[in-house]
């Protein structure tokens, strides 16, 4: 710390992680001494160790990766700034203004919408972190509001749907799904029965299943949402698992083949789908198809059937006062989807003979 002018000044010497004792009064006496001959250290500091905006955005990504909840988020940053931003990499990062940043955000501003804005809040936190680090100064010519609201134009951005099966067709559907012996035949019934994404089941172990209590404990880790979720599975989505358990003795739930602990890939529900002759639908639209029966055909609930796809509240009031999982509303409401799937009418059961 030191006073020019009646204003004072810090500058800090980096990360205890980094720098030792011994080290940092060393860099301290020849800040002294650079204020001592009257000129100022940081911006000294900054003709010497500033980085390039490249160099910068390395340094941010090994400092936040280790919280990032999976390899495809940090995937995601690194394209942002290794790729879509590399005409920024020539500069240094106190040299980047405001037509610097649009220039990398217009071209996919309308094209892209959703690359540009998840490339604009990248920018804007690697130009934080350098400021944070004495790099830079002023404003962020990232920033959003004030800033780049005013210079860009609204985005047109269009909702695409994951194709979806028609409520109506479900129940034959399954007589079919069921007929097929394929372990990703077990995997999509169980898929859809649960209203879970692909993911999350195929990534599905022992450990998360409560037989006793039919239960299934997703951790927070394998969640889209960062949040445990806890999925009451109906008798027949318990019965996969159970004869899973009979069957396989890997860590996984779902294998490629009993004991060899080989998820099953992304394309494999899509491709018993094609050989189903149903190319025409994702298995991740089967959410869609869930959720369209319980709001259209059910009493349930809205906020039982949010909780059961494990969408997150966007009201942060009502979430601060919705702290409940509706676990047993939710039980029903699993047992009823079930019940729909297998051509079992709401309110009654149908015996069938012969």
């Amino acid at each position: 710390m030191w006073t020019r002018n009646g204003r004072r000044r810090e500058m800090g010497l980096g990360s205890y992680l980094d720098v030792d004792l011994a080290e940092a009064r060393e860099q301290a006496e020849k800040c002294r001494r650079i204020v001592r001959q009257g000129g100022d250290p940081i911006l000294e500091r900054k003709k010497i160790a500033e980085p390039g905006f490249l160099q910068c955005a390395q340094g941010f990504l090994e400092t936040k990766q280790a919280g990032w909840t999976s390899a495809k988020h940090a995937a995601g940053w690194r394209l942002s700034l290794l790729t879509h931003a590399q005409p920024l990499h020539a500069f240094k990062v106190s040299q980047i203004g405001t037509p610097d940043v649009l220039r990398i955000l217009k071209p996919l501003w309308q094209s892209k919408p959703e690359t540009a804005s998840r490339l604009r809040g990248r920018v804007e936190a690697v130009l934080d972190y350098a400021k944070a680090m004495g790099w830079r100064d002023g404003e962020n010519p990232a920033q959003w509001r004030g800033n780049l609201k005013i210079l860009l134009p609204a985005q047109s951005r269009q909702v695409r749907h994951h194709p979806a099966m028609a409520v109506s067709e479900m129940p034959g559907f399954m007589v079919q799904l069921r007929s097929r012996e394929a372990l990703a035949a077990r995997l999509l019934e169980f898929i859809i029965l649960t209203a879970c994404r692909s993911g999350e089941a195929r990534g599905t172990r022992w450990a998360e299943i409560d037989f006793e209590a039919g239960l299934w404990t997703v951790p927070a880790e394998r969640m889209k949402t960062g949040k445990e979720h806890v999925v009451p599975l109906s008798k027949r989505a318990l019965s996969i698992v159970q004869e899973r358990a009979e069957s396989d003795s890997g860590d996984l739930v779902f294998s490629q083949q009993p004991g060899n602990g080989k998820r099953f890939s992304v394309n494999a529900t899509r491709a018993l789908l094609h050989r189903m002759g149903r190319p025409d639908v994702t298995t991740h639209g089967f959410r869609s198809t869930f959720r369209d029966w319980a709001g259209d055909r059910t009493a349930f609930q809205r906020e039982t059937i949010e909780a059961a796809l494990a969408h997150g509240i966007r009201d942060k009031a009502e979430a601060a006062y919705r702290r409940s999982t509706a676990l047993e509303k939710r039980r029903k409401l699993m047992q009823a989807w079930a019940d729909y799937c297998a051509g079992i009418a709401m309110g009654e059961v149908i015996s069938l003979h012969g």
